[in-house]
């Protein structure tokens, strides 16, 4: 009879809803755009989500983007301490002869790590790559075999590497995908020393240069990367912009000009940050419900979802999205912390609802004996719940 009655009222108490309409966010993938550029990714950081891709596999020539690899390297000698910021590397002839962009090192002088470091970023030095190369692996043969051991690692599946600096080279090739890939873990893995990109001079040997990404002097939000050219590769460049909570990483390439790669990658920025915004929910871990316990040595459990949900959509999709909550009530005793009690489902229209779970946040044993006994006499009696 027990039985019973509590199936009963776990039926009709199943599903209890908690629907409300969002104000005010904004989606990807559905992204329509026309470039001149030959390749591009859009990337967003928090979502995890590609936005937008043209030709994005298909092999280009990475110029100086390349030397973004180079600063991963660094970096991550530094991160591991086999490096300091003041640490010397010699500059040799091989480096001192260096054409194209250069940071205008001394022949055979002793350059600190950050000088080299703020050459090769702000000023794009070739010199300056020649040197942290050569003074970590020996040579830029060996360094170059190390930036192709670190693109396996990161999944760059299709860069082959044949030099520190992106100079032209008939073996070296990569994708605009590879690139936001590497982007995306330099930012992710080295945040402090990231931050050198975002300089916008550097003065060495009294010359005093300016960074040649443009985004940084015309593009709210814009701390970085790279920019690059040769004649093979066109104009590209790896932008990255942060407003608020949300980073947008835009690999562009096959430009015809410089002033062509300002204006597309400012224009591309624009229109994500325009057409598109960040659906961010269930990041605090707050309670979302707080159930009642049949049975249980606490009478209420808080219940919060699994993982926070993260996702692009529309300003239009986001005043539409619809959240769901479903659960049983009262929940049966005993309850295990991090146990799925539920589910959230997200509907936003034309997409297919996504189910998230509702999960416990602490074990609730089941009340003593006698307390279990006077709780399901109650129950019987006047259909309640005793609590404890």
């Amino acid at each position: 009879m027990l039985m019973k009655l509590n199936k009963i009222y776990f039926i009709f108490n199943i599903l209890f809803y908690f629907i409300f309409g969002l104000s005010a966010l904004s989606n990807a993938q559905i992204l329509d755009i026309t470039t001149p550029a030959k390749q591009v990714v859009i990337y967003d950081h928090e979502a995890d989500e590609i936005l937008f891709e043209k030709n994005s596999n298909n092999l280009m020539k990475p110029a100086s983007m390349a030397k973004v690899m180079t600063s991963y390297i660094v970096f991550d000698k530094i991160k591991d301490k086999s490096l300091k910021m003041s640490d010397t590397f010699l500059v040799s002839e091989k480096a001192w002869k260096m054409g194209g962009s250069r940071t205008f090192l001394e022949l055979n002088s002793n350059v600190s790590i950050r000088d080299l470091l703020l050459g090769l970023i702000v000023q794009s030095g070739n010199d300056a790559a020649v040197v942290l190369a050569e003074g970590i692996s020996g040579d830029e043969e060996a360094f170059a075999r190390e930036m192709n051991r670190y693109a396996k690692l990161l999944g760059m599946q299709n860069t082959y590497f044949a030099n520190s600096t992106g100079w032209p080279h008939p073996d070296l090739q990569t994708t605009a995908q590879d690139l936001a890939i590497l982007s995306k873990k330099l930012i992710e893995d080295f945040p402090d020393l990231y931050k050198l990109f975002e300089e916008k001079i550097f003065t060495y040997n009294n010359i005093k240069q300016s960074n040649r990404n443009p985004l940084l002097y015309t593009m709210s939000g814009a701390d970085g990367l790279k920019t690059g050219h040769t004649m093979e590769s066109g104009y590209g460049l790896i932008g990255s912009v942060k407003r608020n909570d949300r980073r947008v990483t835009i690999v562009i390439n096959g430009l015809n000009s410089k002033k062509q790669r300002t204006f597309e990658s400012k224009r591309l920025f624009n229109i994500v940050f325009r057409e598109t915004k960040l659906l961010s929910l269930f990041n605090n871990q707050n309670s979302l419900v707080k159930a009642d316990v049949w049975l249980g040595n606490e009478p209420k459990i808080d219940l919060i979802a699994e993982k926070p949900f993260k996702k692009i959509i529309t300003p239009f999709e986001y005043n539409k999205t619809k959240i769901q909550l479903e659960w049983m009530n009262p929940l049966p005793a005993p309850i295990t912390k991090g146990q799925t009690l539920g589910s959230i489902l997200i509907s936003i229209p034309g997409k297919s609802a996504i189910k998230k779970n509702l999960i416990a946040t602490k074990n609730i044993d089941k009340m003593p004996s006698f307390l279990r006994i006077k709780s399901i006499v109650k129950f019987l009696l006047y259909g309640e719940i005793v609590e404890n």
